[in-house]
């Protein structure tokens, strides 16, 4: 059939037995509101496409998830989401193919969210939480005061430099690997050189 994906027609024949019908009826429904969507399997699962992702189904052991790409976006007029999920996708879980919303709810969702894609909506960008400030260790700070050139290299950091070298020391389990880890850091930052200055061009 067109548009059907043979990958997707396995991952429901292998599906538990309750979650068959479930995922059949939301594949039909995607195709009744869109002729052009298209499936491929992402993550593991079947996802439905329409100049990029629109939604995506899996089926587990006790239940099934219909996942819309951009319901942060969707208008939502059926209260079908859940105001409190905090996730970059709205999982809805069912259990037996009764649980679904009507067709034409559904439809009507599934449309909205193709049109988003062929608007070429994004959705917002995340916002990036804030790192805690950086603690560095009374040890470190001693290191660096008996080697002048690594501490005038260590203020001269960015922070992200900095970040880069305290994370990694105080990140290391065994008080060995620890005290390794300083030497090495010490040596590094006498000469100049950020933490990862091996995977920098000319270096």
């Amino acid at each position: 059939m067109k548009n059907r994906s043979p990958a997707v027609d396995a991952y429901i024949a292998k599906s538990p037995a309750y979650a068959k019908p479930i995922l059949k009826r939301i594949r039909s429904l995607f195709h009744k509101a869109c002729p052009q969507i298209e499936e491929t399997v992402k993550w593991g699962c079947p996802c439905f496409e329409r100049q990029g992702i629109v939604a995506g189904m899996a089926a587990f052991k006790n239940y099934a998830t219909l996942g819309f790409w951009k319901q942060k976006l969707l208008s939502d007029p059926h209260k079908l989401f859940d105001e409190s999920d905090t996730s970059s996708m709205f999982h809805a879980r069912f259990t037996h193919a009764s649980e679904l919303p009507a067709s034409d709810i559904l439809v009507e969702y599934i449309r909205e969210a193709v049109t988003l894609n062929e608007q070429g909506v994004k959705l917002p960008p995340r916002k990036k939480k804030p790192l805690p400030e950086l603690q560095i260790p009374d040890y470190f700070v001693l290191a660096l005061k008996k080697n002048k050139r690594a501490l005038a290299t260590f203020e001269g950091f960015s922070p992200s430099n900095k970040r880069d070298y305290v994370e990694w020391i105080i990140e290391a389990k065994r008080e060995e690997t620890r005290a390794q880890r300083l030497a090495t850091a010490i040596e590094w930052m006498s000469q100049g050189k950020p933490r990862n200055w091996k995977y920098m061009k000319g270096c």
